[in-house]
Formats: structure tokens, C-alpha cells, sequence
């Protein structure tokens, strides 16, 4: 008899973890996907930290199938006066995660000088 009431509360026991296990796992929120914002974040200052150079804006920014794209626009060599700094801009890909999957230089320009129409 002692047998059996060990068991049954053994399998009390099992039953109400198996329980409270199930209900921790329902209350968890689900992994999201970052907002835009922290893509903007996170993209400039991955940049910032594989070239060392200052990003100065974001020109363009869009969701892909496969994440983001984005175009990031450096300061890639400070001169006086500031209008002759060299600017460049880097085609930034992330992955849905927001993280760098790669980056490349489109465009080398002075600060001051505009594209031609």
C-alpha cells in the first residue's frame, strides 16, 4: 500500500510540472522580428564598427524578401573646408534578423557637389 501511495504522489507530482512547464511556455512572447527603427540602429552602427568611419545619414532604406537594404551615407575623409570632405555611400544588406550580411561602396563624392540630372 505505501507503494502506491508514493506513486500517486509521485505522479502528482510529474502531472503539476508537466503543468506549470506547459504554462511558462504559452506566457513566453514569441521571437519578433526588429523594427525599423532598431534596423536603422543597428545597420549604421554595425558599418561604423567593420569601417571605422562616422556614418552621416541613411538615404534609403527597404525591406527584401531576405531582410533590408539600406544606403548609408559615410564620411570617409574629413578635409577643411568641410565642403571638401569625401562622402560615400555603402549599399548596406541585412538579414531579417537586422543583422549585416553585407556592404559595399556605390558612390565616392565631395560633400558640396550634387549628381548631375
Amino acid at each position: 500500500m505505501a507503494n502506491t501511495s508514493e506513486n500517486t504522489s509521485d505522479n502528482a507530482e510529474k502531472n503539476s510540472s508537466a503543468r506549470a512547464k506547459s504554462a511558462r511556455t504559452r506566457q513566453q512572447p514569441k521571437e519578433q522580428s526588429p523594427g525599423p527603427m532598431q534596423v536603422l540602429r543597428g545597420a549604421c552602427a554595425q558599418l561604423a564598427e567593420l569601417t571605422g568611419m562616422e556614418t552621416e545619414s541613411v538615404s534609403s532604406f527597404e525591406r527584401t524578401e531576405d531582410g533590408w537594404t539600406l544606403n548609408v551615407e559615410v564620411l570617409e575623409l574629413a578635409r577643411v573646408p568641410d565642403t571638401m570632405s569625401l562622402l560615400a555611400s555603402y549599399e548596406v544588406e541585412l538579414d531579417a534578423n537586422g543583422e549585416l550580411s553585407g556592404y559595399r561602396r556605390v558612390r565616392r563624392y565631395e560633400r558640396g557637389r550634387s549628381d548631375r540630372s
